[in-house]
């Protein structure tokens, strides 16, 4: 034991007399570690935000929406025509009768062309739907309530509005209680839902509209003062468009039922809709799944790249330790000319380059984490000052710190071995005789 203690004062000591060399040595392995933790944890960061934003749709859920086929498309917009597409009344109705172990079905009708209120005017992304929406795509109300049974049954003229349309549209005065307008017809607002996270990123993309900007009202509402029809006036020109449903939310009783009735589902919804040239399924789950595949093959990814940074490391520490070991020729011979065995020598730079690489780690990982919370801190506040709208998270993660320290430390010692070995093989006549 008291030789291992004298080992590591002599490598400690060595090391101390030249405080810059060693601080050069070991700048690989402090960049490497660094490298690698920063870039996991961003890695790391970007896989929770998209499962986040994926698990917000609802891992259980199976999403139907109408989807205006490319030839209604072009026929309608440029001849003005009505154009009939999208999911049916009967469509739900079968899928209901069909999957009666369903946690809930829920509909949505989309409603109206316009959402007014004075001088402000907003394409319409108002929805008549029902209380179970909201539980089954994972909202909150901030304040309010949501739609209730009651407004169902009583046709209330009344709605629920997003976080951005409760900002815009009524800037100085509290939303509740408060009227708005869809096309012609007066809304009372009840309730007013939480923001959600979803705009511009990954989720918003999936939904495929910033919830932020919601309108809901009950669906028995929609259908009496809306019907099927949606008729739009833009740059002079006019089209109309015939929707039953714009979208189903079906929530699976379970995560292992999802994909069995996903594919249920889709032989019903075929039934009415061969082709499915005006339908299109959306599954979380899957998309879950596929995140999280590609978030690990990221991760191994950017930690490979940032491995080289380590490799880098240790080359640079080994060839620093062989020009040591030139430089402390007669050093070594002295030591052998003593007593030191090749042993003593093997271990003395083993140790140097060990402690080299310790500290260079613990460096490393200091400066890692340090990045990694500057990137969480700033990197939105840089986003949008350039316009880009996106978001970017950071994590941290305990086996990204404790993987690279083991490795750098590994690296370290490896690169080590053999200057130390070349060390010891010196004859220690020649040694002595060496200037």
């Amino acid at each position: 034991m008291t030789f291992l203690f004298e080992i590591i004062r002599l490598g400690l000591t060595n090391l101390r007399l030249h405080v810059l060399r060693s601080i050069l040595t070991a700048l690989g392995i402090i960049l490497g570690v660094a490298a690698v933790i920063t870039m996991v944890s961003i890695g790391e960061g970007t896989k929770q935000l998209a499962l986040e934003q994926i698990e917000r749709l609802g891992a259980r859920n199976i999403i139907i929406r109408s989807v205006k086929p490319p030839e209604a498309r072009q026929s309608g917009e440029s001849r003005g025509w009505q154009v009939s597409y999208g999911l049916l009344r009967t469509t739900f109705d079968h899928i209901e009768e069909s999957l009666d172990s369903a946690d809930s079905i829920v509909p949505l009708k989309a409603i109206g062309s316009e959402v007014i209120r004075n001088d402000i005017k907003r394409t319409s992304q108002a929805f008549g739907t029902v209380p179970g929406y909201r539980e089954a795509i994972n909202l909150r109300v901030y304040r309010g309530r949501y739609l209730t049974p009651q407004d169902i049954e009583e046709r209330a003229p009344v709605a629920v509005i997003g976080h951005e349309i409760a900002r815009d549209y009524f800037p100085l005065e509290d939303p509740l209680g408060q009227t708005f307008r869809i096309d012609q017809q007066s809304f009372k607002v009840v309730g007013i839902l939480q923001q959600v996270g979803l705009a511009g990123g990954a989720g918003a993309a999936l939904v495929g509209r910033d919830l932020n900007y919601d309108v809901h009202i009950p669906i028995t509402t929609g259908r009496e003062r809306f019907g099927d029809v949606v008729q739009r006036r833009t740059s002079g020109s006019f089209s109309a468009e015939k929707v039953e449903l714009s979208e189903i939310v079906y929530q699976a009783p379970s995560r292992e039922r999802v994909l069995t009735d996903a594919a249920l589902i889709e032989r019903i919804v075929e039934s009415h809709h061969p082709g499915m040239s005006d339908v299109d399924m959306l599954v979380p789950y899957e998309l879950l799944e596929s995140a999280k595949q590609e978030a690990l093959q990221s991760n191994i990814l950017l930690g490979a790249i940032a491995g080289i940074s380590l490799l880098v490391g240790g080359i640079g520490i080994m060839n620093i330790m062989l020009a040591s070991v030139t430089e402390r020729t007669r050093e070594i011979g002295i030591r052998r000319a003593l007593g030191a065995t090749k042993a003593h020598i093997v271990w003395q730079f083993v140790v140097e380059t060990g402690v080299l690489s310790a500290l260079g780690g613990l460096i490393g990982v200091g400066l890692g984490v340090g990045f990694a919370l500057l990137v969480n801190t700033f990197a939105d506040d840089l986003a949008r000052t350039l316009g880009a709208d996106t978001t970017i998270k950071t994590a941290i993660t305990s086996w990204s710190i404790l993987l690279s320290f083991s490795i750098a430390t590994i690296t370290g010692l490896v690169f080590g071995i053999y200057p130390a070995l070349v060390a010891a093989r010196q004859d220690p006549i020649v040694a002595l005789r060496h200037d």
